[in-house]
C-alpha cells in the first residue's frame, strides 16, 4: 500500500539507533505515524522538528502496519522560530497538544488548513498570532464535537453582556444571570465576543477556557494530561500578561 500527501510533524521518538517513528498530521489521512530511515542522522533530524512542513510517502504491505515514510521539506517553520523562545513554545504546545488529542488515521482537513495557517501567523510574527492561536484550540474543540456555545447567554437566551461561561456546558452564561455564580464561572474574555484585539490577559483567559475543556472532554475521559509543552507556554505567557501590569 502507498499513498503520498502534505503533513506538519506533531511528535519525533527515537526508533533504534538511527531511525525514529514521527506523528504527523497529514491533510487527508490525520494523524498518521510512521517509520522514517536514519531520522536520527543530522541531515534528516534537521526536518524531522515538530512544526515542520513536509511532503511524505507512506509504504507499507497492510493497511495495519506502522508502515515507512519518505520526506521532503517544504517549510521549516522550527528553523525560524528558534530565536523567539515564545513563539518558539507555543508552536510546541500546539503540536504537542494535537499529538495527543487527535485519534490516529482520522481526516481533518480543516482542522490541517488552520495549523497551517496559525504556522504562517506565528512565522511573520503577526500581531495577531496568540489571538489565532486561541482560535484554533476553540476549532480542535468543535471538530472532536465539543464546540463551546459563546454566542447567547444559556440562561437567558440574551446577547448582550456575556462575560462567563459555564465549566460544565461549554455555554455563555451574561453578567446579570450568572452573577450569583460568579465564583464558579470561567471568564468569557472580551475578543472572543469580537469586542476589540486582546492583550495578553485576555489572551491567557482564552487558553484557560479552551484548555478547561480540552482535559474535561478530551484528555481527562482518555486518562491523559495536558501536554508539558503547552503547559510551559501558557506559564510564559501568564508571566508576560503578569509583567505588562
Amino acid at each position: 500500500m502507498q499513498w503520498s500527501d502534505e503533513a506538519v510533524v506533531l511528535a519525533v521518538r527515537p526508533h533504534s539507533e538511527y531511525d525514529a517513528i514521527i506523528s504527523a498530521l497529514t491533510f487527508e489521512h490525520g494523524r498518521h505515524l510512521g517509520l522514517v530511515i536514519a531520522g536520527r542522522s543530522r541531515k534528516r533530524a534537521a526536518f524531522l522538528q515538530p512544526g515542520n512542513r513536509l511532503s511524505l510517502t507512506w509504504r507499507a504491505r497492510l493497511e495495519s502496519q506502522l508502515g515507512h515514510f519518505t520526506i521532503e521539506p517544504q517549510r521549516l517553520y522550527a528553523a525560524v522560530l528558534v530565536d523567539d523562545p515564545l513563539r518558539l513554545a507555543a508552536l510546541a504546545a500546539t503540536t504537542s497538544l494535537l499529538d495527543v488529542t487527535l485519534a490516529e488515521r482520522e481526516p481533518h482537513p480543516a482542522l490541517y488548513a488552520g495549523l497551517v495557517a496559525l504556522l504562517g501567523r506565528l512565522a511573520e510574527d503577526a500581531p495577531d498570532w496568540p489571538e489565532t492561536l486561541v482560535r484554533f484550540e476553540l476549532f480542535l474543540l468543535a471538530e472532536l464535537g465539543f464546540a463551546l456555545e459563546l454566542d447567547r447567554c444559556a440562561l437567558t437566551g440574551t446577547r448582550d453582556e456575556l462575560v462567563w461561561v459555564s465549566p460544565r456546558t461549554g455555554r455563555a452564561v451574561s453578567r446579570a444571570a450568572g452573577a450569583p455564580w460568579a465564583e464558579r464561572l470561567l471568564p468569557l474574555p472580551p475578543f472572543l465576543r469580537g469586542q476589540g484585539p486582546p492583550d495578553r490577559a485576555q489572551i491567557v483567559q482564552g487558553l484557560r477556557l479552551t484548555g478547561h475543556f480540552l482535559l474535561r472532554h478530551i484528555l481527562a475521559p482518555a486518562e491523559r494530561k495536558m501536554p508539558l509543552a503547552r503547559e510551559r507556554f501558557l506559564a510564559l505567557l501568564t508571566g508576560e500578561a503578569e509583567g505588562a501590569n
